[in-house]
């Protein structure tokens, strides 16, 4: 009886020996490895890269003149608005000397001025009329003098601000408005004066918009003497050749200076990754285990079309990835695209 006892008990760890000894001569499975991501590479190639520096610039006519009448008197007419278009010997305003006598007679009786400016009103009414009464006699006299109280337009162009009102006493210090030629405009560019040695004619200028966008190329033509003390810059000017509609006089844009070119690596926008400020792109790489994705740093540059200029981080030859970059992790096996 005892004999079948220990049996009973010998059996079941026999066999539990047996099945460790069956399992430890198996080999065991491995983990099927991923399958490579199919992504879209291009290769990096040298393109012309400007270096440039971005400054506000005044757009300025060559041909602006200030309106001032040449006699004192009661502004009687006006007959332009701020924005019209006008001819040449268009008349613009008129000044009536009738209502300055009267003016001056009114402020003298009533005291606020001397009799000598009374006087000199007077004086200079009687003179008109003479001058007009004269000028009938000749045609060219009489359009010399009426030129004194009809302000007229001295070449085509269009009107400025319009700071006067009918019934305002003006002389010959006041200004009346201005009359601008929107043709032949010049971008009025201060560069600093650090960049003094770097200035010559013929530097190339790229005039854009706010947002970036190019609106003309152009030179400067222009480098001035001296600096200007308020702005510590160079004052330097470009031709500005667009359509008429495109600038004003006295507005303000962009003037991107381009100081020299040369080649440098591009890469695509939508190859760019950021992790933290620093910019990253996904180089596709050659290992053991056939192609992976490799992170890689990379300084930026300006943006040229749909392209960042590469200073730093690749070179000619490289192959980025430009496809599923929000997918890829360092040392990931990819499948390139042809």
């Amino acid at each position: 009886m005892q004999k079948f006892t220990n049996l009973a008990i010998f059996t079941p760890v026999i066999l539990a020996a047996a099945f460790i000894n069956t399992g430890c001569g198996k080999t065991e499975a491995k983990a099927p490895s991923p399958q490579p991501l199919p992504v879209k590479v291009e290769t990096i190639n040298l393109a012309p890269v400007p270096r440039t520096d971005e400054y506000v610039a005044t757009v300025k006519s060559r041909r602006s003149a200030s309106i001032q009448p040449q006699v004192d008197g009661t502004l009687a007419r006006i007959l332009v608005k701020s924005g019209d278009r006008v001819r040449t010997g268009q008349v613009l305003m008129t000044i009536d000397p009738l209502n300055e006598l009267e003016r001056q007679r009114g402020l003298y009786e009533g005291g606020v001025t001397s009799k000598q400016n009374y006087d000199y009103a007077m004086q200079a009414f009687e003179n008109s009329k003479a001058d007009l009464e004269s000028a009938k006699a000749s045609r060219a006299t009489q359009e010399r003098q009426l030129t004194y109280y009809h302000l007229t337009a001295p070449f085509d162009g269009i009107i400025g601000d319009v700071p006067v009102h009918i019934g305002d006493y003006v002389s010959q210090q006041t200004l009346l408005t201005t009359v601008d030629q929107n043709a032949d405009l010049e971008a009025y560019i201060y560069i600093p004066t650090e960049r003094a040695a770097e200035i010559r004619m013929g530097l190339p200028v790229q005039v854009v918009t706010s947002s970036g966008e190019l609106i003309e190329k152009t030179k400067i033509d222009f480098i001035s003497q001296q600096v200007d003390n308020a702005l510590q810059g160079i004052l330097v000017k470009a031709p500005i050749h667009a359509p008429l509609d495109t600038f004003r006089n006295s507005q303000l844009v962009k003037a991107r200076v381009v100081w020299s070119t040369s080649p440098a690596p591009t890469v695509p926008v939508l190859a760019i990754t950021r992790i933290g400020g620093q910019s990253f792109v996904y180089v596709a790489a050659s290992s053991d285990n056939g192609t992976v994705a490799k992170q890689r740093a990379v300084s930026l540059g300006d943006t040229i079309g749909n392209d960042y200029a590469v200073s730093d981080g690749l070179k000619a030859g490289d192959k980025v990835i430009v496809s599923g970059t929000q997918f890829l992790v360092d040392g990931m096996p990819v499948r390139p695209l042809s």
